[in-house]
């Protein structure tokens, strides 16, 4: 019996660790069979050509690696996490929260590629590579966290301020977060994801409440 596959996806700065940490923390208390996972995994050694990319190694901007090519460097370094660290847990039936997945990348590559044929021949392809070749689980949900760019750019800065580390070559490009936002939305609605809104009325929701509405939403579909 395999188990559930839990994904918490939105844009940069809109609080995925937090609300994925949440998540986990509360099943854990209901003394469920749950373990939390994100990628990229950069404890990892496979995550070595993703941090070269996400450094500006392959080039100073997101345009640089094609979204083939740097797909690549994230599917990699999934597969090893799954086959290393999380199979067999998730084979005997226990619930995984990942903070991004494939998924991630059904954006942020996708949107480097402006014509609407070729974007649909990317995302079949993605689809095909990782969970038909690799063979990695098909998620059972995929929340997203709905937060409009002028409110992500805000907590990147805030972010990067607190920790003192600079801002990926996706953070820096503001434009670039805009497109991913719209393309977020786009990506929802194809694929079904469960649509979570992080401000109403032009209030930052509270932590609190987001959460309370991602629980409902697994508890209800998944537990």
């Amino acid at each position: 019996m395999t188990g559930k596959l839990i994904i918490i996806e939105a844009g940069d700065g809109c609080g995925k660790a937090t609300q994925a940490e949440k998540l986990f923390s509360r099943l854990l208390t209901e003394k469920r069979n749950v373990r939390k996972i994100e990628f990229p995994d950069y404890k990892s050694q496979s995550s070595a050509l993703i941090k070269m990319y996400l450094n500006g190694e392959f080039g100073d901007n997101a345009q640089a690696v094609n979204p083939y090519a740097a797909s690549t460097f994230y599917a990699v370094d999934r597969y090893a996490s799954f086959k290393k660290d999380w199979e067999s847990f998730y084979e005997a039936g226990g619930i995984v929260i990942c903070d991004r997945y494939t998924t991630s990348n059904m954006v942020h590559q996708a949107i480097k590629i402006d014509d609407k044929e070729a974007r649909e021949a990317y995302l079949n392809w993605l689809w095909d590579f990782e969970f038909i070749k690799f063979g990695l689980p098909i998620p059972d949900a995929v929340i997203f966290l709905n937060m409009p760019p002028e409110h992500s750019r805000k907590l990147i800065k805030e972010r990067a301020i607190l920790s003192g580390t600079a801002a990926d070559i996706h953070e820096r490009d503001e434009q670039y977060l805009a497109r991913c936002y719209n393309n977020y939305c786009e990506i929802a609605e194809k694929y079904g994801w469960q649509k979570v809104s992080c401000v109403e009325r032009d209030r930052l929701r509270t932590i609190d409440e987001i959460h309370e509405e991602i629980y409902n939403i697994v508890s209800e579909r998944i537990l």
